[in-house]
């Protein structure tokens, strides 16, 4: 009875040895991962992100009990609507943000909103967890007040996970460490007992904030626009000019007169198109409109 005991043992420490094992990533199979998120999401993945593709997919490769890339490219291609698809976009999908990241994007914002006439709209466009569009409304519901009509923000992100986290609203309270303490009482309610060291967004914000799943390559953009400014931060970095000129061509009737729009600190989109001239600080707005 103890040697077959013994034996199961060393049978389970093989099979996880398998289970744990580098799987190979071919260069024919890396290629063709970047060919599809190119299709699917737009997003260029360069030879060096060949470490972070296998990283993230192998984890869903193990998840459906596949022990071959190719195995799994076969899977996604023979059904085009497969909720597997929207798995691997999740998954090669970068998702880097903060609240108030760009700082200087806000007093710009505020000063922008206070001279608008009417109930002042935006979009954001990379939604990711939320951190964006709380702080756009944040920074709304302090210059304008947040009685009804005020203002709205719309938000949208590829990526269903985030999105998830992003109407959640829920975060660590370190994550909110550069807004102020008055922000803080005002905008989020703090966890306590098994909750302690959280925070969640006030209901008065959260219903100000509308999120949507969106793919910036989609024939069809689901959008309640014009806006009065769009953020478009650190998107562009992910796509051949190709893609970008056609994106910043779509966002032109989705801008009222005067509207803004903002970009990240390594993207310039004037040299993209000649649609948006440079304001200021990665701030745009349309050529047609210069005076």
């Amino acid at each position: 009875m103890k040697k077959t005991t013994l034996l199961d043992q060393s049978e389970a420490t093989t099979l996880l040895s398998q289970m744990v094992q580098r799987l190979p990533l071919s260069d024919t199979h890396f290629r063709r991962i970047s060919q599809l998120i190119y299709q699917r999401a737009g997003i260029v993945l360069a030879d060096h992100k060949r470490e972070m593709v296998y990283n993230r997919l192998v984890r869903r490769l193990r998840t459906l009990n596949i022990d071959d890339f190719g195995r799994y490219l076969a899977l996604l291609e023979q059904d085009q609507n497969s909720a597997e698809w929207q798995a691997f976009i999740n998954a090669l999908t970068t998702n880097l943000t903060s609240f108030f990241r760009e700082a200087h994007h806000f007093p710009i914002l505020a000063d922008h909103a206070r001279k608008r006439s009417g109930s002042y709209s935006v979009w954001s466009t990379a939604a990711s967890t939320g951190e964006e569009p709380y702080s756009i409304a944040m920074t709304l519901a302090e210059t304008l007040g947040t009685g009804p009509g005020k203002f709205q923000v719309h938000a949208s992100d590829i990526d269903t996970q985030v999105l998830e986290k992003a109407v959640a609203g829920v975060y660590r309270q370190e994550e909110l460490r550069t807004l102020s303490q008055s922000q803080l009482q005002r905008f989020f309610l703090r966890g306590t007992g098994p909750h302690e060291g959280m925070v969640r967004v006030r209901s008065e914000l959260a219903s100000m904030v509308n999120y949507s799943q969106l793919n910036l390559l989609a024939n069809d953009w689901a959008l309640p626009g014009p806006f009065d400014a769009i953020f478009c931060r650190n998107v562009m970095i992910y796509f051949d000019k190709e893609t970008q000129e056609k994106i910043l061509r779509r966002f032109v009737p989705l801008l009222k007169p005067g509207g803004l729009l903002f970009a990240g600190h390594s993207e310039n989109f004037s040299q993209i198109s000649k649609e948006f001239w440079l304001r200021g600080q990665t701030v745009y707005g349309l050529t047609k409109e210069r005076r």
